[in-house]
Parts: C-alpha cells; structure tokens; sequence
C-alpha cells in the first residue's frame, strides 16, 4: 500500500506541475495586467513608468521564462502577493480553503445522510410508491439550479419568516459557534439538495444491482435478516461505485460552491477565486485555482485508498 501511495503521489505532483503551467499561461494571457491596471487608474504613469516596471515586475520576460521564475518561488513557499487584498497570496488563501472545507464537508455528510438510507429503501422494491417517490426527487434535485434553490431559500427563510440569516458568515460583533451554525444552513441546505439527487440514483442503482447477486441469496438461505442482508453484505459492496462518483464529485461540488458562495457572500474559496479572476488578480487566482486542483486529485486519490478499506480483496501489492 505504501508503494501505491507513493506512486500515486508523484502522480499528483505530475499533473499539478502541468495544470501549474497551463493555468499560469491561460491566465498570463488574458488581456491587461496589473502594470496596466495602474496606468489606466493614474494618469500621471507615463508610458516610460510602465515599461520601467513591467521590467521590475518581470513582464516584460516571455511567458515560460515568467512561470519558471514563478514556479521556483512557489516551490519555497511564495506564491505571490495580492493585489487586491494587499498580502501573500497563501495568507489570504487558508482562511477562505477553511471555510469552503467546512460548507462543503457539511453539505456532503448531510447529502450521503439523507442519500444513504433513501437509496437503500428504494432499491428493496424497485417499482414501488416509495421508488417512484424518490425517482421524483432525484430528478428534481438534479434539475432545479443551485443559484435558484439559493434564491427561493433566502426569499423564505431570510426575507419571508425572518428566521434565518441571507447571508455572511457571521453577525457582525458575535462570531459565537451558533451564530457561525445560522448562517452556515442556508448554504449548506443549498449545496446538499443540489448534489443529493446524483447521489442518491448512484446508491439506488449500485444496491439493486448488488442485491440480485448470488451471495445475497445465499445470505438469505442462510437466515440472515433483511437489516444484515442490507447494511452487512450489501451496502458495503454497493459502495465501491460510490465512493468514486464521490471522489469525482469535489470538481462539480467546487464549481456549485463557487455559485452558493456568490449567492449568499459566503467567504469561501469559489468567491475568493471568482473575485480574483474578475479583479485581475493573477496570483492570487493562480494559487486558489491550483489548490482546487490539489484537492480534486486528493480527493481521487483517497477514494483509492478507500476502495481497499472498503472490500479486503482490493490489494494494491
């Protein structure tokens, strides 16, 4: 397993090293730069000020010779400044990566806890009330947009029974663990019905198919209860295909964070990342776009490790 890991992880070094450059080189060219920005924004920079620091900023260099140069920093730690927020990149980063693993670990807990049992109950009775029950809201889960679901739940919530804040991430002068909670439902509520339906037609179609295998009935024959047949021997081999539609969900569950986010001014990475690339803030948009990645690719490589977890006969030796 070890050697697995270590492998895997030099493979994730690999691909973050190549998305580094394709995402530097995308970004270093998108019109304007902050060089730019300052002259528009100042009209006593003459164009001899710009040329002059562009070649102390380095732009005036060609692209690869500008992302060598970043990449070595970045390789100790230095990511750049920002200019929008007037700090190292990776200061204002952490904080924002905190609060979006938090919005998006909850939404996730909660959508396998309401997609867990829903699936298993469907799957019992194909065909059933219940089946065609949660059919219907899957495929509502699916349709309904994340920023729409967002707005409906405000305007209830928030601006119609008043019981629920429309957005932060805390009550100006509070911060207590409470009012952190109030404002984290709505958000959390939004991400969880909006990625619920995929992974609840994931869980109902993995236990049908699980449950017509021949260990199933032989499990019954045996005189195993209908709660053992479901929780001991089905359920944990349904959940090999789910865990990786899981892994491969933190890509899409980025993206909806980044509209959820938006909606509810949620200080989140999405927002922060989304503020960068409308600010003109290329470093800052670098290393949050970068560490999207290295989720993503975590993520995957977790699932892999799971999968072992998960079924003995998965050996990675």
């Amino acid at each position: 397993m070890s050697r697995f890991v270590a492998m895997r992880l030099l493979q994730v070094a690999a691909v973050l090293a190549i998305m580094s450059f394709v995402i530097y080189a995308l970004i270093g060219l998108m019109p304007g730069d902050p060089i730019d920005l300052m002259i528009s924004s100042n009209p006593h920079l003459t164009p001899a000020d710009a040329v002059r620091l562009k070649a102390l900023y380095g732009l005036d260099r060609p692209l690869i010779e500008r992302y060598f140069a970043w990449a070595k920093a970045a390789l100790t730690g230095d990511f750049g400044y920002s200019r929008l927020y007037v700090k190292p990149a990776f200061e204002v980063l952490l904080p924002r990566l905190g609060n979006t693993a938090l919005l998006m670990g909850a939404s996730i807990i909660c959508a396998y806890a309401l997609a867990l049992p829903l699936g298993i109950l469907a799957a019992r009775k194909p065909g059933s009330a219940i089946d065609s029950a949660v059919n219907m809201l899957c495929f509502a889960g699916i349709s309904v947009p994340p920023f729409w679901l967002a707005l409906m739940l405000i305007l209830i919530f928030a601006a119609g029974l008043g019981v629920l804040p429309a957005g932060g991430i805390a009550t100006i002068g509070d911060g207590s663990i409470p009012d952190r909670l109030q404002h984290l439902v709505l958000p959390v509520a939004t991400l969880t019905l909006a990625s619920m339906g995929g992974h609840l037609r994931y869980i109902r179609a993995s236990m049908i198919e699980t449950l017509r295998q021949d260990f199933i009935r032989t499990a019954r024959a045996k005189g195993a209860g209908e709660t053992r047949v479901l929780t001991r021997h089905a359920l944990r081999n349904a959940l090999i295909p789910v865990v990786t539609v899981l892994a491969l969900s933190f890509g899409s569950l980025f993206s909806g964070a980044l509209i959820t986010e938006t909606m509810f001014a949620y200080p989140g990475m999405g927002k922060l990342i989304y503020d960068a690339i409308q600010g003109n803030d290329f470093n800052l948009a670098l290393a949050g776009l970068l560490l999207a990645t290295l989720t993503v690719l975590l993520a995957n490589l977790a699932a892999d490790i799971a999968y072992a977890v998960i079924d003995p006969r998965i050996s990675y030796r």
